[in-house]
């Protein structure tokens, strides 16, 4: 076994040890399916606070899931760039988003991740979700796991796992389904999982920027 990954087994234990004391104390309650060992798209959602992100690592590091996710620039300028990288971030720079789900898909072969996607962020006015996270999924063949959060439970983990079909309205439907019942951390701000386009060819006409954006997307 090699020196990194020794490094790579003692980090996970780390963090896992980490998230055991956080859910000890924690008010909430961690719910999650059972889940598959492989990598996948994971969808953190509703995207409605900047608490999102905290769970976010304190579901992933209870389940050992090696997770990245993306960021605006803006939050890896300075000190914090080197806390965001070990977090798992990825900065996005949306002057330039032209090669985001070119450079993700690249690194995902060169070292199996799973990627987190917040595909409604957390800009006040969206109205509908970002298909990013469908192009990625289907470009690289990852199923689809479906994060969440509900304030009137207390409850948050990863749902099922789902497989696109390319029938995008019908996978959407079942995404809807899921969220139905899931008020997100903070209800007020929360849309309805819905693509602007649902036709076959989604994601065509957005563009790059479409990618979405991890849990500290915008701002934590």
């Amino acid at each position: 076994m090699s020196m990194r990954e020794v490094g790579t087994r003692v980090s996970t234990s780390v963090r896992a040890g980490v998230a055991a004391v956080f859910w000890r104390f924690s008010r909430w309650e961690y719910r999650s399916d059972p889940q598959p060992e492989t990598t996948r798209i994971l969808l953190g959602a509703p995207h409605t606070s900047n608490w999102d992100f905290i769970y976010m690592l304190a579901i992933t590091w209870r389940l050992r899931i090696r997770v990245k996710w993306l960021g605006k620039q803006q939050l890896f300028a300075g000190w914090r760039g080197p806390i965001m990288r070990a977090l798992g971030g990825i900065p996005v720079d949306r002057a330039n988003p032209a090669s985001v789900v070119s450079e993700i898909l690249q690194a995902q072969r060169e070292a199996p991740f799973s990627l987190v996607v917040t595909p409604d962020g957390t800009r006040k006015g969206a109205t509908h979700w970002k298909s990013g996270f469908y192009r990625i999924a289907r470009a690289a063949d990852l199923p689809v796991g479906l994060g969440y959060i509900d304030r009137p439970t207390r409850t948050t983990g990863i749902g099922p796992t789902i497989t696109l079909t390319g029938d995008v309205a019908a996978d959407m439907e079942r995404i809807r389904a899921f969220y139905a019942d899931k008020a997100g951390y903070t209800p007020e701000n929360r849309i309805e999982p819905r693509l602007r386009d649902e036709s076959p060819d989604v994601g065509e006409q957005e563009g790059p920027t479409a990618a979405g954006e991890g849990p500290a997307g915008e701002g934590g």
